[in-house]
């Protein structure tokens, strides 16, 4: 018996260090704003509200447009939601809202209007369309195999911040 209650401590010990990943500030309460995409991290809940806080914390924001019935969007939702880098990223350095609808800035939509759309805004409220993903007809669509660019290019959205102010 207490060699069966120790494996099950050891079980137990492990797949807690291997939990995903939780913001310096401890565990937060899961938002509804997050639609799954990083319950962890802290939601803005409209765009006007974002730029806001990407201007008043000097951080940029990331910008994700999705639908909750696009096999696209749910795809790349599962992999970014799992992936501790990004997460961690985001909460730390980056101002984050995700959007199932279209807002009046033309700027967000600068080569059209699919899902899934990723776009970065810097501090002084510039849309930064030379930060894209790797296809030609959609400059901002990222897959689930293009996780490494999308990190890649959060990268570039927080270096070009501290490069320009």
């Amino acid at each position: 018996m207490k060699a069966v209650l120790s494996v099950v401590l050891v079980l137990v010990v492990i797949s807690s260090t291997i939990a995903k990943y939780i913001p310096k500030s401890g565990k937060r309460i899961p938002q509804t704003l997050s639609r799954g995409w990083g319950d962890q991290l802290i939601w803005a809940q409209t765009y006007e509200e974002a730029l806001y806080w990407s201007r008043s914390r000097n951080k940029p924001l990331m910008v994700l447009f999705h639908l909750e019935d696009c096999p696209h969007s749910q795809a790349l939702k599962k992999v970014f939601s799992e992936n501790n880098e990004i997460q961690k990223i985001l909460d730390e350095d980056f101002i984050v809202l995700n959007l199932v609808y279209e807002t009046t800035d033309k700027h967000l939509s600068p080569d059209g209007q699919y899902v899934p759309r990723i776009l970065f805004v810097d501090p002084s409220m510039t849309v930064r369309a030379d930060i894209n993903g790797r296809y030609s007809n959609r400059m901002y669509a990222y897959e689930t195999g293009d996780i490494n660019l999308l990190i890649s290019n959060m990268q570039k959205a927080k270096k070009l911040l501290k490069a320009e102010l």
